[in-house]
Formats: structure tokens, C-alpha cells, sequence
């Protein structure tokens, strides 16, 4: 007898619903679960699988154990069992990004001792034949574990958790990089004019064997060779060696940001002071995340290394621990030879994770790495981009593959609801989204059984360098058809159009970003475009969603409000605030047709309402 692993030490049960409890057991064995009074049973069926539902509970912050028993004299304890709110949290890399990697996350790791909520990381997988059963566990939410965590689900856990004072179970189910028909069933995408094209050429195509059984051992045979480490032979790794002719190279940063727009191996090294109380003590290096691979050495000799046996080795940090037979008084050499093989490659960060720090005293200040280091390139592989993966098993973008492997299982799981961050990497066909978007809410739906499952999602967030002109832009698009999804019943969306990062994909502020799907929850998404009207030689805006008045961010006018006339053509216009609506115009447009706000990958906008939640990018021109 088996339980699925959504049933371990430490979970929540979805409270005021019918709580699924299954498992598996041989053929006709006859299952008893007993929780909080309640006694069900069940029969497994011939394929094993045996399903009862707890009657709906309260809250209840009391641990409690879950039994099972089966009348073959199996029997398992489930303990420290709460009943509170479960949420799904899915998406791409935005909402895998961990707490480890968010904004001040030393502070926010320290801080993280709350017992009523609740961790479950759904591991990723894109099997061609996906298991039955998610290979996972609970866990308290703590310091010791917050860092691996996804830093938009436990801020927004953290919210709920203040707003409503019941335990949060979160269920992290995401991978970076993903687009949204990897997450939705066949089913659906074949009722969607653009899954069913997406359907129609995967299925055209024979899968790559060699990718389908080993997908790190592809890339393998896809890239440029390691050439192998020549520079340790030459003594680049030893304290006494002379870098004085290396130049310096400012980190955490990927070396193509200082002018190296190619792909290679670079060696790095750093000099540091150890304080003489440090001599002979275990110290920890930490080197933040090293794109891709790395061998690292401390005083000559080698600490540590992750290349090709970890998946994402690109974004994991390295955390070495240095032996106090090689810490010395003084001046002590850290050396790092990096190997890129595809598109970025450096010292990337982020900087809190730079740092030198004794192993067994968490009070002594630990000693900051970033800023300038040596390098010199070893081996220059020229410009090189990611190969394309083949869609397939082992392709995370292969249609409906993740909802196989990563949702499917979840289900019939009683949930509070899902919060959803996605859509980067569907920004190049934005149009396919607004029919994708909502076939996948509607499927989760069906999935979970819960026809009115809340589902509240994060508008895509600013990103890539400003426009100077009015422009036409794809991620303005896909902004727009995540607004369209609010058409169903039981969404809300977290506008995030002001908390982006020109630079990086990833912004840093999650603890925003969660603050704001809570608000969400509560029914504040910020001000929504509603309607216009042409008033003379202007066009008056009115909005949803105002809570307080509307306001700028800034305190200046307005900001990327664009006007066109019948022409099409857009210029900046003038807007002001007039009460509760903006009121746009132009001298270069006498006659006005239509409005556009914020319409671009960043627009520097500044709209907001009077609790500093930004209105949302819109346009008021058809298709």
C-alpha cells in the first residue's frame, strides 16, 4: 500500500472542501483513512488506485496524524498533518526563481521562520512515459530551507498567510524557460486553433532517440568540447603565481557584458585578506552561480567543481567548503576556471551569494567577493548560441509533456487555488496566447475538478531597453492577452509593469510581486482600462479597479501615453489626471481616434491608483 506523496509528514489539507485522500494498494484491498473523526474506505481497483474524500474541515493549526490501514495489515502514519489553504504555484523561471536569488535574501532567509506554511517543489520531469507518482516531500518552512524555494510562491504564502492567519500549503510546480503549451493537456490543445497546429507539427516529427534517453548527454554532442584545463599546468591556480597581467573584470557579471561576446573558458582569481583568527578554521566560499561549469581552487588546490552531472549547473551556487589545512593568515588566493559552451558564461551572482565566511561561526561578518577580479581567456569558442532542442521527451517545451508530468499527478488535489507567472516565453506569438491562456485555465479546471478554481496570474513585467518612439511590441501584446484572461470567472491578475529589470529577465523584487497576487486574491489588481471617449481634440480614459483616486509614482504627469488619429500613426501625448480619469491629447493629433498606455517591452510607466498598485498597459485601438 502506497500513499501519493502529497500525503507526507507535514502537509495541508485544503480546508471547507471535500479533501481527496488516494493511493495505491493490490487489486480488492480494502483502504480505511481516519483524520480529525472522520473514518472512510475504499476498494482498489484493478489498476491498483484507491480514492476516498474527507468531509470538509475548518482550519485548523492543530498537528494531526492521517492513518491508513488497509485490511492486508498495511498500514501508514501520516504526522503533522494541518488544514488550512493549498496553492498550486506553476509558471517559467519567474516563478522557479528562488528566494536564494530575490531581493536582501539574507534578510528574508533569516526571517523565514514560519511553521504554518508549508513546502512541496514538484521536481521536474519531461518523460515520455510520466510515473504515477511525483517523487517529493513536505516540508516546514524554515531558514534551513526557504533558500531553494520559489520566492513568489513563499512571498505570496507569507501574505496569505498574514491576511487570513490559517496555515499555507504551497505546491511549487514550474521550469524556466517554458512555454504554455507544455503545460496544457492534449485534450485542450487540440480544442485551440493554435495547440492543435503546435500538436500537428510535433507529431509530424520523429523524436531524437539520443535526446528522448539522455538530454544533457545530447547537448554534450551539440557543443564545443571542454578543450581541456591547460591553465593549471601553467600554475594559474597557485597563490604565488604573478596575474598582474591580467586584466580585471568586474562581477558578478556574464563576461559578455565587459565586451566578450563569445562563448570559451575564462580563468578568474581574486586575492583576499583572512583575518589571522580565520587560520587553520574551516571557511565556506560561496561564488554565487558560475555559467556554466566551473573547477575552483583555493591556495592552489581544488575545493570544488560542477559541470554536466547537474542539470541548470549554470544557475547553481557554488558553495565549497575550504579545509583549515589551506587557510592561512594574510593573503590567501581563490581561483576559478569557468567553461561556456553556449550563449552567456561568467561569475554571474547574484552579489549577496558572494562571499568567503567561516564555516562554523555565523556571527563573524563574512568577506565580500564581488567587484574586480583577474581573468584571462584560456580558450575562445567565438560566438555560440543554445542548438535548438529537439521536441520530444527531455524537451520541457514538448506540448502538453509538463502537464503530463508535473500537473496531471497532482490532481485530484483539493486547492485554495493557482497563481500563475508565465508568459516570457510565448511573447513571439502573442496573439496564440490570448486562446492558450484561457484553454489552459479551463483545463486545470477540468483537471482539479473544480470548475471555479481561482487562478490568479502575473502580468509579464517590464523588460529590455526603452523606447524612444511609440512602437509596436510583442510583449505589450502578451500583456494584453493576459489581461483578456480576466474574462473568466475567478481570476485576478498582479500587475508588475514597474518593477522589471531593463537588464535582467529575472527582476529581483519578488516580494512585490507576491504582495501584489495576494492583493490579487483580495480583489485589487490596480486600475484596469475600462472605456474612452473622444472629447473635442482629446480622449478621456475611465478605469476598474481604483482604489484611492488616481495617482503617479513618480508625482510627475502621466508618463507613455501615446495618441494617433485616424492615420494610425502614433505620437506622445500630454495626459492629466482629472479625478478618477486621464484625460490625453496632442497638438500633433487634432483628431483623435485612439490611446495606447505604456505599449512596450518597458515603458517608463507611472500610472497608479491611490494605494501605489500600477495601472495596467492597454490600448484602445483594435487589432
Amino acid at each position: 500500500m502506497k500513499l501519493a506523496a502529497l500525503f507526507s509528514d507535514h502537509m495541508v489539507l485544503q480546508r471547507d472542501q471535500p479533501a481527496p485522500v488516494w493511493g495505491w494498494a493490490a487489486p480488492g484491498t480494502v483502504v480505511t483513512v481516519a483524520f480529525a473523526g472522520q473514518r472512510h474506505t475504499a476498494t482498489a481497483g484493478a489498476d491498483r488506485q484507491w480514492l476516498i474524500r474527507l468531509d470538509p474541515m475548518p482550519a485548523s493549526i492543530e498537528p494531526r496524524e492521517l492513518l491508513v490501514t488497509g485490511n492486508d495489515g498495511a498500514s501508514e502514519t501520516i504526522r503533522d498533518v494541518l488544514v488550512g489553504d493549498v496553492w498550486l504555484a506553476s509558471g517559467q523561471s519567474n516563478m522557479q526563481w528562488r528566494v536564494g536569488d530575490s531581493l536582501d535574501p539574507d534578510a528574508e532567509i533569516a526571517a523565514a521562520d514560519y511553521p504554518l506554511i508549508r513546502l512541496f517543489t514538484v521536481p521536474n520531469r519531461a518523460k515520455a512515459d510520466p510515473s504515477p507518482e511525483v517523487e517529493a516531500n513536505w516540508r516546514v518552512c524554515s531558514p534551513r530551507v526557504i533558500w531553494s524555494f520559489s520566492a513568489v510562491a513563499y512571498f505570496f504564502g507569507r501574505e496569505m498567510l498574514r491576511q487570513t492567519g490559517v496555515p499555507v500549503g504551497l505546491v511549487n510546480s514550474s521550469w524556466g524557460g517554458t512555454r504554455i503549451e507544455a503545460w496544457t493537456s492534449r485534450e485542450a490543445l487540440l480544442a485551440d486553433d493554435g495547440g492543435r497546429r503546435v500538436i500537428g507539427e510535433y507529431e509530424a516529427v520523429k523524436p531524437d532517440a539520443v535526446f528522448a534517453n539522455n538530454p544533457a548527454e545530447w547537448l554534450r554532442g551539440h557543443v564545443v568540447p571542454d578543450p581541456g584545463n591547460g591553465g593549471f599546468a601553467q600554475g594559474w591556480a597557485a597563490p604565488g603565481f604573478d596575474d598582474s597581467a591580467w586584466a580585471a573584470m568586474d562581477v558578478p557579471h556574464k563576461w559578455q557584458d565587459h565586451g566578450h561576446a563569445y562563448s570559451g573558458v575564462f580563468w578568474f582569481r581574486r586575492t583576499v585578506d583572512v583575518p589571522d583568527a580565520w587560520a587553520g578554521r574551516d571557511l565556506m566560499l560561496g561564488l554565487g552561480a558560475c555559467d556554466k561549469h566551473d573547477t575552483t581552487y583555493f591556495n592552489g588546490e581544488k575545493v570544488g567543481a560542477i559541470g554536466w552531472e547537474i542539470d541548470n549547473a549554470w544557475c547553481t551556487h557554488r558553495i565549497y567548503r575550504i579545509p583549515g589545512s589551506l587557510v592561512r593568515p594574510g593573503r590567501n588566493t581563490i581561483a576559478t576556471r569557468i567553461y561556456s559552451y553556449m550563449t552567456d558564461g561568467g561569475l554571474i551572482g547574484p552579489p549577496e551569494a558572494m562571499k568567503l565566511s567561516l564555516a562554523d561561526d555565523d556571527t563573524a561578518p563574512p568577506i565580500p567577493l564581488t567587484g574586480d577580479w583577474r581573468f584571462l581567456v584560456e580558450h575562445n569558442f567565438g560566438p555560440r548560441p543554445a542548438p535548438v532542442q529537439p521536441l520530444g521527451p527531455g524537451n520541457p517545451n514538448t506540448p502538453h509533456i509538463l502537464y503530463d508530468n508535473m500537473i496531471r499527478l497532482l490532481a485530484p488535489a483539493a486547492l485554495r487555488g493557482v497563481i500563475w507567472y508565465q508568459g516570457e516565453s510565448n511573447a513571439a506569438v502573442p496573439w496564440e496566447y490570448r486562446t492558450l491562456f484561457t484553454a489552459m485555465i479551463r483545463d486545470w479546471r477540468r483537471t482539479f475538478a473544480q470548475p471555479a478554481l481561482p487562478f490568479y496570474f502575473v502580468q509579464l513585467a517590464n523588460y529590455q531597453a526603452a523606447q524612444t518612439r511609440p512602437v509596436e511590441s510583442g510583449w505589450a501584446e502578451l500583456r494584453e492577452a493576459q489581461v483578456m484572461a480576466l474574462r473568466e470567472p475567478a481570476t485576478g491578475m498582479a500587475v508588475a509593469i514597474d518593477i522589471g529589470d531593463a537588464q535582467d529577465i529575472h527582476p529581483k523584487n519578488k516580494q512585490e510581486v507576491g504582495r501584489r497576487l495576494a492583493l490579487a486574491v483580495s480583489g485589487r489588481s490596480g486600475p484596469l482600462y475600462r472605456a474612452h471617449s473622444i472629447e473635442g481634440g482629446a480622449i478621456r480614459i475611465t478605469f476598474d479597479g481604483v482604489s484611492g483616486g488616481l495617482k503617479t509614482l513618480d508625482g510627475k504627469a502621466p508618463a507613455t501615453f501615446a495618441i494617433t488619429g485616424a492615420d494610425g500613426k502614433f505620437e506622445w501625448a500630454e495626459a492629466r489626471i482629472e479625478s478618477t480619469t486621464v484625460l490625453v491629447s496632442s497638438p500633433l493629433v487634432p483628431t483623435p481616434a485612439a490611446v495606447r498606455y505604456a505599449w512596450a517591452s518597458n515603458p517608463p510607466a507611472n500610472l497608479c491608483d491611490g494605494e501605489g498598485l500600477p495601472a495596467s498597459p492597454f490600448r484602445t485601438d483594435p487589432d
